[in-house]
């Protein structure tokens, strides 16, 4: 999957791409239903680097057949290396892109989570 990438991508990723066991929940979650399947880390003292979090992945998606669960992982780090593209070239479209998808998210479990009559909270 990573060989299948273009070379250039990797640029400046001195901490290459890391696989993590671990399920990572979000620390805005909601009843712990939302997951980081990876993250672009751009650190003074670590340098540029991608985690996948292996384990996040087979939670959610542990029953795809092996081919789906790789183009979800493959989904992934595209977002991620598109983290790591736009940091290098100063910009942040995708960080205010996971911002409203975030803000969405909390609409919809906010909207979800009644009160014990129904109400919304």
């Amino acid at each position: 999957m990573i060989e299948e990438l273009p070379e250039d991508l990797f640029r400046e990723l001195n901490g290459g791409i890391l696989l993590q066991e671990i399920k990572k929940t979000h620390p805005e979650s909601i009843g712990e239903n939302l997951y980081i399947m990876g993250e672009y880390h751009n650190s003074h003292a670590m340098g540029r680097y991608i985690i996948i979090y292996y384990g996040s992945f087979m939670h959610v998606y542990g029953r795809f057949s092996e081919d789906k669960l790789k183009a979800q992982i493959s989904k992934t780090l595209r977002h991620e290396f598109r983290h790591h593209l736009e940091s290098l070239a100063g910009e942040d479209d995708l960080e205010v892109e996971d911002a409203i998808q975030m803000m969405r998210y909390k609409q919809r479990n906010h909207i979800n989570r009644g009160d014990a009559d129904g109400n919304s909270k």
